[in-house]
């Protein structure tokens, strides 16, 4: 932000995860959601992801490349209208090998090109509880893309839900990767932050862009 009085700096989190503050420009902030707005419309678009005991994630999702579902990947929505996944766009795994090499080096960028693209919507009222990104057959760092209102990301262990994590703030244009031994950390958004995005921006709520390799 520009009215910083300290400019937040780069801050390996855990080994491996790395958050890099304000890593998108307002500029490609809105051409990212302006995608997002496209992506989200049906056929295949926005939707409520439903878990099998029954319940239902606050975050809404739409999925690029394969489709998740709790817990495995497909080529349609098959626990929604049933369409064709959308496709995965070039440029959009161009943008994850980038933010792999300014977040971990250009060793840690995966040989197998990123194909899967899960967009979370949060609202005010949106969470995400603990989990892991365990369903993909590739080990190739997670790269995690925030616009909007500011949330609460909490980055755990790979052993436990529990302690010990640690709470990041993760604002619009953030950068969040996660590989190597941080790779299957548990990891959830315990609160967003209502009214916090970028006026500029013309977005009421949160999307994280997460980008990953499937090794499908």
């Amino acid at each position: 932000m520009e009215d910083e009085l300290f400019p937040r700096e780069r801050t390996e989190v855990a080994p491996g995860a790395v958050h890099v503050p304000d890593w998108l420009d307002p500029e490609r902030q809105r051409a990212l959601l302006d995608a997002c707005r496209e992506w989200a419309r049906p056929p295949a678009g926005l939707r409520t992801v439903r878990t099998p005991g029954g319940g239902t994630m606050t975050a809404r999702q739409v999925c690029l490349g394969w489709h998740w579902y709790p817990y495995a990947y497909a080529r349609t929505v098959v626990d929604g209208d049933g369409s064709p996944v959308k496709p995965f766009p070039d440029w959009l795994g161009e943008l994850g090998r980038r933010a792999v090499t300014e977040a971990l080096g250009p060793s840690a960028v995966p040989a197998a090109p990123y194909d899967i693209a899960l967009i979370n919507f949060y609202d005010g009222d949106a969470r995400m509880g603990m989990h892991r990104d365990g369903d993909e057959q590739a080990d190739a760092p997670v790269v995690s893309l925030s616009l909007g209102d500011t949330c609460v990301f909490r980055f755990g262990n790979t052993g436990t839900r529990a302690k010990p994590y640690t709470d990041v703030e993760l604002r619009s244009g953030d950068l969040f990767v996660f590989g190597g031994p941080s790779r299957l950390a548990y990891h959830g958004v315990p609160r967003v932050r209502p009214g916090t995005a970028p006026a500029r921006l013309g977005l009421a709520g949160r999307l994280n862009v997460t980008l990953r390799v499937s090794g499908l």
